[in-house]
């Protein structure tokens, strides 16, 4: 991949020199009206472009290519569409059309543009005025230009006869910066409260993110002093939300112009600090930017939070009175922010009818159900993101689709099942309506009983509707973000989980992907086979420190059931394991004895904090590939929180990729382990000791995972004093030549051992081979025949058949063939071979290679039999080991690329008389 970056200025025209003019083929759908008036005019702030070769692998850079570009721009609020439309449209050019890609990303100040070209070379050009033909979306090719249409909100496809260039512009979403507004006069009794001293902290923030200014009041509040945080990136001390495409990131919050909203400072107490913040960008004199954060607590965020501005004409009534002080704090919201919307809801609905707590239930995708998105005033948030049908018998959410008030939760149990054990006893709900439709319910409620009437139901009423419209249009926003964060989410994961054959490294990429992602914590359960039971293989959580715990409680508890069915399934045995095992732990602290948790079983013991860390809602989601299930991916929840609906259909879609990598990982083990174990059944077993001579073998096989190929050498015993040698070579490589490996070295010890001369076994191993038939192949070979004599020396009785010759090196580092060509085995029926005898003297080597070390290339050239020679003069005095680990490191040295063919060396020497 190439890359360049060009900041500022006009880009060059991408266009060729020569080519013929570019036409246009419109697009359909909505963008078609703005393809004329595309950003070209736009003034280009930055360009970045990159090209990619036309392998798979080129999609997964290209898509990261452009997440990098963009996120270093600051757009990262079109990252996820940009990532999807790159991919889509790389694929089509490196996969479907063969041909590589060009990416040119060009930054304006409306937005990104980007360019993906392709060279296929056949393309008609087409005219003008031709349709395109969209074609369904459920065919698996062509959906690049649909996506187009319905993401970006300017696209087109340029055609020259070499080139198609299809572009598409993604436009920044419009933010509200520096907003002011004045509230309405309040009574005393309606203002908010304040605990005491309001400590407001001041944090400078320099364009890397780290921290330059912290005032007393930030080390009030979160117990660092300035010297101990100034100079960290103030990242390390932000605790932000992890729900992917729902919210911005700290990184991106500091680098807009302004922005209000929550999250969290992790103090030096180690707990996090709820806060409220408005973060400001400005610059110094020198041009130098900043960012300044003001924060505060959670529950005083009146003190720096911006009311939106109302429009004029309808700050009063008829009668020049106030309007209702709910309208005006409410406002109009912004697009993205509905959590914030929904919490001012809430606390504005509970000061406006004067209760102690009010909650708002939203529908879900399907609108099926109800759930709790927001609450201020009850004892906990466990009920967030819980979930209860819409239609659920009468007295209780069946109601939701009419206002209610119940005088005395008391008198009617299980009314609002939100408020039991709260204390709660007055309580009044109103539904939330757009066209009709149920899209929500709002709550208020009081600790005293009757303190509703229906004219607060009223009043409360005619606020949601008021609201309605504004919280349907945001919870949208929300699934349609959700969404596209989802599909670029899957995107990656699936990218990551082909990337890996390995088991091991397939559970941990599990697991990393989902937490914190998609849950706080996750286990992974592998099933080995039918009779197996689940075993526990990997264990996460975002807090590395309470990973044992978890483990250990876990692998304490009966495992969840291997259910086959899809989806989701509430699994409550760890959190009540825990709880009962820490309060059988706090008893025990306490000096009690005789509680009711004898049933736990002894040993657990995790601590509180593990308790608390899987005391929320724990999900199991089956892990199924070939109509089998292999495992069971478990996620979850600290205590008092549940998982969205939409979260666990995205886990859902992982399960299913990552179950079918995992099974590929298992296969892929299963078969390497096989082929190996065969493989090596097919190398001789250790060489023997043989008096007098010293020999040394190097085996390398070309292919992963292979352990032997079509190369293969052995030395054995003939009879009292004599040892058979061989080293030959098969045609091709991998497992069917190495069919042929074992072949001709079984053949060759049976024959050699039964008498008969060097001719004679190679005549008969060529008649074996060629009764193979078509699984036959040719075969080149040296065989000999070794005896050390009583003077030192060695004879040899040698033929090679269509083999690479052995040289022999002699003590004065002269170098010479050692035998003479003859025809190989495999080919021809009738053999005419014959031996030749050398000897060895003392001090002297004979090397015998196979054709992958003389035919080692770098590009044109070739090691060869020259090279070889010239490496083996520099050997001398050398042992045999020495000799082959030199030559080894020879052939290793002249070429960069890994070795395409199998190698093989035997060095035989005579050890000299006096220097040995």
């Amino acid at each position: 991949m190439t890359t360049g970056l060009i900041p500022g200025g006009q880009p060059p025209d991408p266009r060729p020199t020569g080519a013929l003019p570019q036409q246009r083929r419109e697009p359909v759908g909505h963008a078609a009206q703005h393809v004329e008036n595309r950003s070209r005019s736009s003034v280009i702030t930055a360009r970045a472009a990159a090209s990619f070769e036309p392998v798979g692998r080129s999609v997964a850079s290209a898509r990261s290519f452009v997440r990098d570009t963009l996120q270093g721009w600051g757009f990262a609020d079109i990252v996820d569409d940009a990532v999807v439309l790159t991919s889509e449209l790389v694929t089509n050019a490196v996969v479907h059309a063969g041909t590589s890609a060009d990416v040119l990303c060009l930054r304006s100040d409306e937005g990104a543009r980007i360019e993906v070209a392709d060279r296929y070379p056949e393309r008609e050009i087409p005219l003008q005025a031709t349709a395109i033909n969209m074609g369904s979306p459920d065919r698996e090719g062509g959906r690049g230009l649909q996506l187009c249409a319905a993401l970006a909100g300017r696209w087109g496809v340029e055609y020259t006869p070499t080139h198609k260039t299809v572009w598409f512009q993604l436009d920044l979403p419009a933010r509200a910066v520096g907003t002011r507004a004045a509230g309405p006069a309040l009574p005393s009794e309606l203002l908010p409260l304040a605990d005491g001293r309001v400590r407001v902290a001041v944090i400078q923030i320099d364009r890397t993110g780290h921290i330059t200014a912290w005032n007393e009041d930030a080390e009030e509040l979160f117990g660092y002093p300035a010297e101990q945080v100034t100079g960290k990136p103030l990242t390390d001390l932000a605790a932000w939300p992890h729900t992917p495409g729902t919210s911005t990131g700290i990184a991106e919050a500091l680098r807009l112009s302004r922005w209000e909203g929550s999250y969290g400072i992790r103090a030096a107490s180690g707990r996090v600090t709820p806060v409220y913040a408005s973060h400001l960008r400005v610059r110094d004199t020198g041009g130098e930017p900043s960012t300044v954060c003001l924060l505060v607590r959670d529950h005083e965020r009146a003190v720096l939070q911006t009311p939106q501005r109302v429009p004029a004409d309808s700050s009063t009534g008829s009668e020049g009175q106030s309007t209702d002080p709910f309208e005006v704090f409410i406002g109009s919201p912004a697009p993205d922010d509905l959590d914030g919307l929904l919490q001012r809801t809430v606390e504005r609905a509970r000061d406006m009818l004067d209760g102690d707590s009010a909650f708002l239930l939203l529908a879900t995708d399907d609108e099926t159900e109800l759930e709790v998105r927001a609450s201020t005033g009850l004892p906990s948030a466990r009920q967030r993101f819980a979930r209860v049908p819409v239609e659920a018998g009468p007295g209780r959410y069946g109601s939701a689709r009419m206002p209610a008030v119940h005088d005395d939760l008391t008198a009617v149990p299980g009314a609002v099942p939100l408020l039991n054990g709260t204390g709660m006893r007055s309580v009044v709900t109103v539904p939330l309506k757009v066209e009709g439709r149920l899209t929500g319910s709002l709550g208020v409620a009081a600790e005293a009983p009757a303190r509703y009437s229906n004219e607060e139901a009223l009043r409360l009423q005619f606020a949601a509707d008021r609201i309605a419209l504004a919280v349907e249009s945001a919870r949208l926003g929300e699934l349609e973000r959700l969404r596209r964060g989802s599909l670029s989410f899957l995107v990656e994961a699936s990218d990551l989980l082909a990337g890996t054959l390995d088991r091991d490294q397939t559970l941990a990429l599990m697991a990393q992907m989902t937490v914190p992602t998609l849950a706080t914590w996750c286990a992974v359960y592998t099933i080995a086979d039918q009779a197996s039971e689940p075993y526990l293989s990997y264990v996460l959580h975002e807090d590395e420190e309470l990973i044992d715990g978890i483990k250990s409680l876990l692998s304490k508890v009966p495992p969840p059931d291997p259910v086959p069915t899809p989806g989701a399934r509430v699994w409550t045995t760890p959190a009540e394991m825990a709880h009962q095992a820490a309060l059988r732990s706090s008893m025990r602290s306490l000096g009690l004895s005789g509680s009711p948790t004898r049933q736990v079983t002894p040993g657990i013991g995790p601590t509180l904090a593990t308790a608390s860390a899987v005391g929320g809602e724990t999900v199991v989601l089956p892990l199924v590939a070939r109509n089998r299930v292999i495992g069971m991916l478990t996620l979850g929840k600290p205590t008092d929180e549940h998982f969205r609906q939409e979260i666990l259909e995205l886990a859902e879609d992982l399960s299913r990729r990552a179950a079918l990598a995992l099974d590929n990982a298992r296969l892929y083990s299963e078969r390497t382990a096989i082929s190996q174990s065969l493989q090596r059944s097919l190398l001789p077993p250790e060489l023997p000791l043989i008096d007098g001579v010293e020999v040394e073998v190097i085996y390398r096989a070309a292919g992963e995972g292979n352990e032997v190929g079509g190369d293969f050498y052995d030395l054995f015993p003939i009879r009292d004093g004599a040892y058979g040698f061989a080293i030959g070579d098969v045609c091709g490589t991998g497992p069917n030549a190495a069919a042929v490996t074992g072949l001709a070295r079984h053949a060759l010890r049976l024959l050699a051992r039964e008498g008969l001369s060097g001719p004679m076994v190679l005549e008969r191993l060529n008649s074996a081979i060629l009764d193979e038939g078509a699984r036959s192949r040719f075969l080149t070979l040296l065989y000999g025949e070794m005896r050390p004599q009583e003077d030192g020396s060695a004879e040899l009785k040698v033929v090679c058949a269509g083999h690479p010759l052995p040289l022999r090196l002699r003590q004065d580092g002269s170098v010479e063939p050692a035998a003479e060509p003859q025809p190989l085995l495999g080919v021809i029926e009738d053999l005419e071979l014959y031996e030749q005898t050398i000897t060895l003297d003392p001090g002297d080597v004979l090397l015998c290679v196979t054709d992958g070390v003389t035919e080692r290339r770098e590009g044109a050239r070739m090691l060869g039999d020259d090279g070889l020679a010239d490496v083996l003069t520099t050997c001398t005095g050398l042992t045999a080991g020495a000799v082959a680990a030199r030559i080894m490191r020879a052939v290793e040295r002249f070429a960069s690329d890994a070795p395409s063919d199998d190698m093989a060396i035997l060095a035989m020497r005579v050890p000299g008389l006096h220097n040995d």
